[in-house]
């Protein structure tokens, strides 16, 4: 999949996966993915990708899709071998939000860590920074 229209492709993919399963996670996706928006003036050519990655890291907890109870990873695992997202989306989603330190508790770091590779960290932090500022509801928090 190119770049182009990866955001579209995303967010048409997250509510078919959690809008009517799971409406309270959907409108809070969907808030993350307007925060990502936003930073479009700082991330450029790389908008398109932080916005894909703001609608898809929470499909992991979509019924359908929990595997291991960890929502980073099974969403990711979904997004390579179901969806064949491209890979900075499916490590950005198995990252997102201190994952590792998640895995580290359910004893799953060894599978996070074997099967997705870090991605930048100025992308994971935008996508973390996206999540924390959003609640449940996809309202804007700031940052404290």
């Amino acid at each position: 999949m190119s770049d182009v229209g990866q955001a579209e492709w995303a967010r048409d993919l997250a509510e078919n996966l959690l809008a009517e399963t799971l409406p309270r996670r959907w409108a809070h996706t969907q808030g993350v993915a307007q925060r990502a928006a936003s930073l479009a003036p700082i991330l450029g050519e790389e908008t398109d990708t932080l916005i894909a990655a703001a609608y898809l890291h929470d499909v992991g907890y979509a019924p359908d899709l929990v595997d291991t109870g960890f929502h980073p990873l099974d969403g990711a695992r979904y997004l390579r071998d179901v969806a064949k997202a491209d890979d900075t989306l499916c490590r950005l989603v198995a990252h997102h939000s201190c994952a590792v330190n998640e895995a580290l508790e359910r004893k799953l770091f060894d599978a996070l860590t074997a099967e997705f590779d870090e991605e930048r960290p100025e992308l994971v932090e935008a996508l973390t920074y996206c999540d924390m500022t959003t609640d449940p509801d996809g309202t804007h928090l700031d940052v404290t």
